[in-house]
Order: structure tokens, then sequence, then C-alpha cells
């Protein structure tokens, strides 16, 4: 398998398992409520259902392209929304927890920078 095959597929694997836990944890019902945002619960279920069908089609290697954008625009709104709010803690500990979004932004920007040259 090579590497930017296993990137899409851990990425989809990521997306996949988020979107069933946005589905089936009460906590993260109670997480989007108090968030602040209009519909937090109708939300969250059109962004499970949606990082799952973006997970499911990376698996297939389908509209990668179309994929990525969307996943990454989901992932800026977390920040956004999640990681932002927390700078008053210091700038290290906002790192600290926004790492694993950092992280998965910047392996969608790799996969979105490869789809664009493969073709």
């Amino acid at each position: 398998m090579n590497t930017m095959k296993t990137i899409r597929c851990l990425v989809a694997f990521i997306f996949i398992v988020s979107g069933v836990m946005k589905l089936t944890s009460n906590d993260l019902i109670n997480f989007f409520i108090n968030l602040g945002i209009p519909y937090p619960v109708n939300l969250m279920y059109a962004l499970a259902i949606t990082e799952i069908v973006c997970g499911i089609f990376l698996l297939l290697n389908k509209y990668v392209r179309k994929t990525i954008i969307l996943l990454m625009g989901i992932m800026i709104a977390a920040i956004l929304l999640t990681k932002v709010p927390t700078l008053h803690t210091g700038l290290i500990s906002a790192f600290f927890n926004a790492r694993l979004d950092i992280a998965m932004i910047t392996l969608l920007f790799i996969l979105y920078h490869h789809t664009a040259h493969a073709k």
C-alpha cells in the first residue's frame, strides 16, 4: 500500500469513527448544545452523516477532492468554534487542544495536493 493510500484510509477511518461517535454519544450531544449554536443537535447529526459519507468516499477513492474540501471546511469550523475560544488559556495550551485538528487539516491538505498533481 503506498503512502497516499495509507493516509487516505487513515483519514477515512478517523472521520467514520468521529461520525459514528456523534450518533451514539450523549456526551457529544451535550457538547454541541453547550457550543451556543442554533439547532445544535440537528447540526451534530448532519455533521455525523457527512463525516461518515465522506469517510466512505475516501475509502472507495471516489469524489476525493470534493470530499477533502468539505472535510477541510468542517475542520476549520471545528477549530473556530472549539479551539480558538481556548486561546485565553495560553497559546501552548490552545495549540495542545488543537493538535489533532491541525494534524487532520495537514493530512487533508497533503491528500488534496497529491490528488491535484496525480491527474
